[in-house]
């Protein structure tokens, strides 16, 4: 899951990924405390298989030194990880699965594909809503707060996004990208 470290960015929209990953996390009763990685990590068995949940602490803009070292560590081709981020193209409260592609212009995903040299990563879009308007900064964006309605809505996406992770890793995408893709 990708997002910023550090208490001034919680529950901000570029953290999508991060919350993503501690609703996964909290539904397999794993704590993501454990440095490694360049990151903090926790390990848990998603559709019974041994998966290692990875929150990169580097920022978002070089998160692929978290997670090309967990790849190069395991030896994981791109394939095997499923990266967690937000989409400003998306309304908040969708989601859209994809099994490869650019970055989209996510600087998250940018230094992942750069530092691996593969944009063949598997990936779960989590919508964080587009500016209110178009003079607004898009970093100032992204590092916004969700509303208490937002965040309501979030909820549910984060509980599609942790099963269709599980059904991902079983080899099922397929079937999560028909259940959750737009949900």
């Amino acid at each position: 899951g990708l997002g910023n470290p550090g208490k001034q960015y919680e529950n901000t929209r570029h953290n999508a990924g991060f919350l993503a990953v501690d609703t996964i996390a909290q539904k397999h009763h794993t704590d993501i405390k454990r440095i490694k990685f360049k990151g903090l990590v926790g390990e848990c068995s998603l559709g019974g298989k041994k998966a290692l949940l990875l929150k990169p602490s580097t920022f978002m803009n070089l998160s692929g030194q978290s997670v090309q070292e967990a790849m190069q560590f395991y030896k994981l081709p791109a394939e095997k990880v499923i990266v967690l981020f937000d989409d400003i193209s998306l309304p908040v409260g969708r989601m859209r699965i994809r099994m490869k592609g650019s970055d989209g212009g996510h600087n998250g995903m940018k230094n992942i594909i750069y530092l691996s040299g593969k944009d063949t990563f598997p990936r779960i879009k989590l919508g964080i809503g587009a500016k209110p308007n178009p003079g607004w900064d898009l970093a100032d964006w992204v590092l916004s707060r969700f509303t208490e309605q937002e965040q309501k809505q979030l909820s549910d996406v984060f509980d599609h996004a942790a099963e269709a992770v599980a059904l991902m890793v079983n080899g099922n995408s397929t079937e999560a990208m028909n259940r959750f893709n737009g949900a």
